[in-house]
């Protein structure tokens, strides 16, 4: 088996970060963090999460994050499942933060999009039905 364990980020303002993912994330708690030296660069880091998956923060990012709406390469966006989008929307709103993409709803699943304050697409997901091929939509 293989699964996920984290993500690593690289992000310009710590605090920023934190209160949004926070927000998103209420139940997560910060793991530990430190100081490390990234090829001759000094930042301090942060691991957000719980005891089996977390975001690792790293600060110190400089430039800007890809254009979404184009093509470059690099990350589009990532995604996690949720019981509660509804939650997660409410409590990212009352941050001043809007979706980038409106919620949509069908039968089967719910999906939002947001940017956090660093330029990353975060969707959060919520399944209606446990059966794979109705949460899971194809042109195929």
């Amino acid at each position: 088996m293989i699964r996920l364990e984290h993500l690593n980020l690289v992000v310009k303002d710590l605090n920023a970060t934190l209160k949004f993912y926070q927000a998103a994330f209420p139940h997560w708690k910060v793991r530990g963090g430190g100081k490390s030296n990234w090829y001759g660069h000094p930042r301090k880091w942060i691991h957000f999460g719980d005891d089996y998956n977390y975001l690792s923060f790293n600060d110190s990012g400089t430039d800007e994050n890809r254009k979404l709406k184009e093509y470059q390469i690099g990350l589009a966006h990532f995604a996690f499942v949720t019981t509660d989008i509804k939650g997660v929307i409410q409590r990212l709103q009352d941050i001043n933060i809007s979706p980038s993409v409106a919620y949509e709803k069908d039968e089967f699943r719910g999906s939002v999009y947001f940017v956090d304050p660093d330029g990353y697409e975060i969707e959060f997901v919520q399944y209606y039905s446990d059966q794979p091929q109705e949460r899971n939509r194809y042109d195929n």
